[in-house]
């Protein structure tokens, strides 16, 4: 993967790329929306606390595809409220701080998901050689 700043543009504000070019023939992961719900069934209160829950499921599932965290290319996330922005970002700098080529990146508040406990959601682009 390549990642895609020009110097014509101002400079991405936090830890993404821009955007991110792809190999010919890259194998393509693309996972759900993966939701601070602990295996146990249990939902922690702090906002950074469900996006790791989230990056680990991530990592599970790209894991399944032989995958991990240096492949994925493209990173959404949804909050609820401005708010919960420093601890998911808390999260995913963590994730991604061995990642030498940075996602792009998507981050939205939204209005709320399926459950009121729920207050970030993450899904993910990875890209592989084959």
């Amino acid at each position: 993967m390549k990642s895609l700043d020009p110097a014509r543009i101002a400079p991405p504000f936090a830890r993404y790329s821009h955007g991110i070019e792809l190999p010919a023939g890259a194998r393509l992961v693309r996972t759900s929306g993966q939701l601070g719900l602990a295996r146990d069934g249990s939902v922690p209160d702090s906002a950074q606390a469900q996006a790791d829950i989230c990056f680990g499921n991530i990592l599970a599932i790209l894991e399944e595809a032989d995958m991990g965290a240096t492949n994925i290319c493209h990173l959404s996330a949804f909050v609820t409220d401005r708010r919960h922005m420093a601890g998911y970002m808390a999260a995913r700098d963590a994730f991604l701080a061995d990642v030498p080529v940075l996602p792009s990146s998507t981050l939205v508040i939204v209005s709320g998901f399926t459950r009121p406990e729920f207050v970030v959601e993450i899904e993910v682009w990875a890209a592989a050689a084959t």
